[in-house]
């Protein structure tokens, strides 16, 4: 259960003045708090799947299941019936006409073969409106309810029970807007959301997009319904495994799309619902996800199965800023933000459980889109775009993320920002651009290939932000050594690892203490450390550093990547050595240049230590003794895997993890990785990066 709190400012405040007091005869028994419109509920990580802060709300005591048929049960009576229409007018209403559609597009069979690749053929145009809704030239022949039932027999799921309702309240309200509901054969959900439709529109025939619309912001703002149900995040597919289904055994059945050759999730050997595999949303009328923006900035696709339409509403990816800067200063209060900017409006976006009328965003000129998805249609968010919606009726809906080579860039403003947020990253971005740009180095030794401007422009995006990332370490291995802050080096055993200050994740080198609990990135003062079992530290260092170097300085040769690279460091844009500010600017003046040779000076104590082991690793030039003996690869086989099973158990493994101080992500083998050559896409408009994006 997760707990979250909304908090108006005095504008919205002043504006429902009129509505609380025709609402306080209700809101007697109990309050919940949401501004013009605002309400908390759950959406698609299930909460704050990185981080749920214990001052954020309280719980509802009680049993959620009992709460659940109690709440059922009034539903019933008159909590689901006919509201007074004279409790909204409709002329305030009005703003839902002025909404664009998103683009929406209509593949031949020959365009829809391979979904990445028709993905880079629109992402040019599509990505500018944040959303696009594709409609599919091949059906299902077999219905998800069939799948659902028949073909997974036994599936059920539990449903979460999400507030509908606007009160009076202040700054100190708290409100619980998640808890569990009842469990629910598809079947018998669909009977219960019919029931519910039915009973408040006397048919189960569906409506109009336009009156659902007005009829949702209405009930958000003073309707009746106290709560709806909504089965989120629920582990599994409803495509069809039947061989003569056309749609289940194309590319476009979502449980094959994050293998796919241009994935760059791929590339994760350890699968993770919601992101790599799909997940089932089952809703009923009102059903809602709130606004949020994907993990890692990811792109998401969304299959729509079954029943009533939805309406998505987008913002692009190049207003993300401008998004964050009017939730700050126009949704939220002070006391809900724990960070100043628009990092605060962001992290508490992160925990997915504010929605607002998207009125707002137009009122401050920030640009949004909307699009009504029915049955057989993909909905695409790209990368940074913020997004929100809510159900015209029982529907089952099928999401997953993905990756290709343009998003490394907002992948990296990602990390960025959780690094600034003190958030474990759900992905290993700094693993996978390496393997990425590794793999492409390989591509590019083989002759008379044919790449797509497509897949020139994805290369570019993977190779600049490579090269960045190695020149980076390289210069903070260079000053780790000549300051002697490292007493040994060992190797790494190709795992990935979180720091344990910054929580960003480490692929290539980090440090650690003697006790081997509490590695750290190169991006803090080593010698400014204080573990509690001492002051030696050793460096870890993947073996096939050379080989990165070397596939960097390939890279460079590349006039455009030196001159974006050059161009970046020129304007302070480096996404990657943060919490480091100044740390290298007397390194010119050492001595320093890019890949130059490191040599490696130990201590003289350690160097008479390590002699006497016998134990040797090659770096660089140099065949280097090191200190090896105290090493305890089991310390690091028995902590929690990275790559969490879902969201919401990650959370519970961050705290084993600052006590250990190490999360891995297993060992790798980078040779099952070169067999594949990757195949990547544009750098679309909606990646240009801003320094904005910097904290500070």
């Amino acid at each position: 259960m997760v707990e979250g709190r909304v908090c108006l400012s005095k504008e919205v405040r002043n504006e429902l003045e009129l509505l609380k007091r025709k609402r306080l005869h209700r809101i007697k028994s109990e309050t919940v708090c949401g501004p013009s419109g605002v309400t908390n509920m759950m959406s698609r990580s299930g909460g704050d799947a990185l981080r749920a802060p214990a001052s954020c709300g309280v719980r509802l005591q009680g049993n959620a299941e009992s709460f659940s048929r109690s709440n059922v049960a009034s539903c019933e009576k008159d909590v689901f019936s006919k509201r007074k229409v004279d409790k909204f007018y409709t002329s305030d209403l009005e703003w839902t006409e002025k909404i664009p559609e998103c683009p929406v597009y209509c593949p031949t069979k020959e365009e829809f073969e391979d979904p990445l690749v028709y993905l880079q053929k629109i992402a040019p145009e599509a990505s500018k409106y944040g959303i696009c809704k594709i409609i599919s030239p091949l059906s299902a022949t077999v219905p998800a309810g069939a799948v659902l039932m028949k073909e997974k027999a036994g599936f059920k799921f539990t449903t979460r029970v999400q507030p509908l309702r606007l009160a009076e309240w202040d700054t100190d309200d708290r409100v619980t807007f998640f808890m569990s509901g009842r469990n629910y054969t598809f079947r018998d959900f669909e009977k219960m959301a019919n029931k519910v439709f039915s009973r408040r529109y006397y048919s189960a025939g569906c409506l109009p997009a336009t009156y659902m619309e007005k009829e949702f912001w209405h009930e958000i703002a003073c309707g009746k319904m106290d709560s709806v149900e909504y089965a989120c995040d629920v582990e599994g597919s409803a495509f069809s495994s039947s061989p003569s289904d056309l749609l289940g055994t194309s590319k476009w059945n979502l449980k094959k799309l994050s293998r796919l050759p241009k994935s760059t999730l791929r590339l994760l050997e350890t699968a993770i619902p919601g992101v790599t595999d799909p997940m089932l949303y089952i809703g009923m009328l009102f059903s809602i996800f709130a606004w949020h923006v994907e993990d890692h900035y990811l792109y998401s696709i969304n299959y729509h199965h079954c029943g009533a339409s939805k309406t998505w509403y987008g913002v692009p990816g190049h207003s993300a800023l401008r998004f964050e800067k009017v939730v700050k200063e126009h949704v939220y209060t002070n006391d809900v933000l724990s960070v100043d900017g628009e990092d605060g409006a962001f992290d508490v976006l992160l925990g997915k459980t504010t929605l607002f009328p998207p009125n707002i965003l137009l009122e401050h000129d920030v640009p949004v889109y909307k699009a009504v998805q029915n049955p057989g249609e993909f909905l695409i968010t790209f990368p940074r775009a913020y997004h929100a919606g809510f159900s015209h009726g029982f529907n089952c809906g099928e999401a997953v993320n993905f990756a290709i080579g343009d998003w490394f860039p907002l992948g990296a403003v990602a990390c960025l920002r959780y690094a600034h947020l003190n958030r474990v990253p759900l992905l290993p971005h700094e693993e996978l651009l390496c393997k990425e740009a590794m793999l492409l180095n390989s591509s590019l030794e083989l002759e008379d290939l044919d790449y797509s401007p497509a897949d020139l422009a994805s290369h570019h995006s993977i190779k600049a932000y490579f090269v960045k990332l190695i020149r980076f370490l390289h210069r903070a291995r260079w000053s780790i050594m000549k300051s002697r802050a490292c007493t040994s080096v060992s190797p790494n055993y190709h795992r990935t690892v979180v720091c344990t200050l910054c929580k960003r994740d480490c692929y290539i080198a980090f440090v650690n203490c003697s006790c081997y609990s509490h590695p750290v990135c190169l991006r803090h003062d080593i010698k400014s450390l204080d573990f509690p079992c001492g002051s030696h530290h050793c460096l870890f260092l993947r073996d096939d550093v050379r080989e990165m170097e070397a596939a960097a300085k390939k890279f460079e040769q590349d006039n455009a990547i030196s001159k974006a690279v050059e161009r970046q460091a020129e304007n302070g844009d480096d996404m990657y050595s943060y919490p480091l500010s100044n740390k290298f600017q007397n390194d010119v003046e050492d001595g320093y240049f890019p890949y130059c040779e490191i040599n490696v000076d130990l201590k003289p104590e350690i160097a008479t230590m390590t002699s006497a082991t016998g134990q040797t690793v090659e770096y660089g030039h140099n065949s280097l003794s090191h200190n090896t003996g105290n090493f305890r690869p089991e310390l690091t086989d028995a902590l929690s895997s990275f790559a969490a099973s879902t969201l919401c158990s990650f959370v519970e493994q961050v705290g084993s993890s600052a006590k250990n101080g190490l999360a891995n992500l297993g060992n790798t083998n980078d040779k099952r990785f070169c067999e594949e050559v990757p195949e990547n896409t544009y750098e679309s408009s909606v990646l240009c990066l801003s320094r904005e994006d910097r904290p500070g």
